[in-house]
């Protein structure tokens, strides 16, 4: 096969991956441009034109009005705390049920795999109760705890079948020499885990960040809500025009787009990783 004909095969996929990234990125531009943009040229000239000119009063009207930076704190300590409790609360059950081998091993399986099916919608009332009873209806502890115990489901999930295959023989080697479980598991089998530990944690971090249902029953207080709640709870109550709606969305996606893309080598090694093994 030449050169020219392996290129010619790979026209189409690059350019349904151009296609793809064009209809991703066009829709945040658009909303850029309108959150810079004065209530007068939109309502004048569109949402497609461009602004005259930099107007930032709706996102500094929609960062006073929903105290931001608070918001802001709280997503990042939730979905950064969900994000590293998640992550080594699923290799810890990944470890006992793909090499420690616990009896019941596929019944186990079996209930992760429920808990990822379960919908939210039916949480919310048992968790809203339990919290009641413990004492910690409207804190920020209570969300991590959910989505910490949420998100480890589909984490020992992955990670059980990952590790279901790790090779034998270099367990029984470090056990020879002396290791004990402890030691296999944090100077093995962590390390060899580490880009699948990598593409988790970005996961958990974005989903968690994105959750809107479970903190809005949970996160009454002001103070305690998060910057997904607090788009909600102000678009609801229409006090927001279209330049602001655009500069919420911005502020409300950016951070974690951020995040994406600081943590996308990481990402990009753990699947490639995944895909090689």
């Amino acid at each position: 096969m030449t050169s020219r004909t392996a290129a010619l095969r790979r026209s189409p996929v690059l350019l349904a991956l151009c296609l793809g990234a064009l209809f991703m990125v066009v829709p945040f531009l658009i909303v850029v441009v309108n959150a810079v943009k004065s209530p007068a040229e939109y309502s004048q000239n569109g949402p497609l034109s461009l602004p005259e000119g930099l107007y930032l009063d709706g996102l500094k009207d929609f960062w006073e009005r929903v105290d931001y930076g608070q918001k802001l704190l709280n997503s990042l300590l939730i979905s950064g705390a969900v994000a590293v409790l998640a992550a080594a609360l699923s290799i810890l059950n990944a470890y006992a049920i793909g090499i420690g081998r616990i009896k019941g091993r596929t019944w186990v399986l079996a209930f992760f795999v429920l808990a990822n099916m379960l919908p939210q919608e039916a949480l919310v009332y048992p968790i809203y109760y339990l919290s009641k009873e413990a004492g910690l209806y409207d804190t920020r502890l209570s969300v991590i705890i959910v989505f910490t115990v949420l998100q480890a489901a589909f984490g020992t999930y992955l990670l059980s079948a990952v590790l279901g295959r790790f090779p034998r023989e270099i367990i029984e080697a470090a056990r020879i020499d002396g290791a004990n479980k402890w030691q296999v598991l944090w100077r093995i089998v962590v390390p060899v885990s580490r880009p699948t530990l990598g593409v988790l944690l970005v996961f958990f971090f974005i989903w968690t960040w994105n959750e809107f249902l479970l903190p809005l029953v949970m996160l009454i207080s002001n103070d305690n809500q998060t910057v997904s709640v607090a788009l909600g709870v102000l678009q609801g109550q229409r006090l927001m025009d279209a330049t602001m709606t655009n500069a919420a969305a911005l502020l409300g996606v950016l951070p974690a787009l951020v995040f994406f893309l600081v943590f996308q080598r990481t990402l990009t090694r753990g699947i490639a990783v995944g895909a090689v093994k």
